[in-house]
């Protein structure tokens, strides 16, 4: 008989190596989904694929020690952040100046200057989001479940074992804070 998530939470917890590769393993169908929806979000412009996201996220996770994992929705969030910082790191390597990331073509015909770009800022998005860690964890949780994973709030309450008006209020705060550091205009896509 396999073991259970919650036994493989626990083995892993308590430091055992091959129980977290098999957490990893068990969970691997739900982790492809997430990497799947962390890459969705990013628009076409990245040529990070679903598979090199999801093994890139399990060899930083496995070098990590003491990571704690008291349930598969603490799993979750804690793959959703490592993802997330990975998505973070590609982006800023391929704006590189090294690169020529930070080659712009301009013009002085204002017609034909390109549209802004509706993309989010993920990198600002991503400071606030660390300073936002540091005030408040469990605010900060909501929003890489939410806006980096694509949860709905009700599979984040499930996840949290709360009920959905407590990640409302949750998500409602963190969406004010982020709106706070990142101004108005730049976190629109947060909504």
């Amino acid at each position: 008989m396999a073991p259970t998530i919650s036994a493989l939470v626990a083995s892993t917890e308590s430091g055992d190596r091959s129980a977290a590769d098999a957490l990893f393993t068990a969970l691997y169908d739900e982790l492809h989904v997430l990497a799947q929806r962390q890459l969705a979000r990013r628009g076409s412009d990245l040529t990070l694929g679903v598979t090199t996201l999801l093994h890139e996220a399990y060899l930083d996770m496995a070098k990590r020690e003491g990571a704690v994992f008291p349930d598969r929705g603490r799993f979750m969030a804690y793959a959703a952040r490592v993802m997330r910082s990975l998505i973070l790191d590609y982006v800023r390597d391929h704006r590189a100046q090294k690169r020529g990331g930070a080659f712009q073509i301009t013009t002085l015909d204002e017609d034909a200057a390109p549209a802004p770009s509706t993309e989010p800022d993920l990198e600002g998005v991503g400071a606030a989001l660390e300073k936002l860690t540091a005030l408040d964890p469990s605010l900060a949780e909501v929003v890489d479940l939410k806006f980096f994973c694509g949860f709905s709030l009700a599979e984040i309450a499930e996840m949290r074992g709360v009920s959905e008006r407590t990640i409302q209020r949750r998500w409602g705060k963190a969406r004010i804070y982020l709106r706070s550091v990142l101004g108005d205009a730049r976190s629109e896509s947060l909504a």
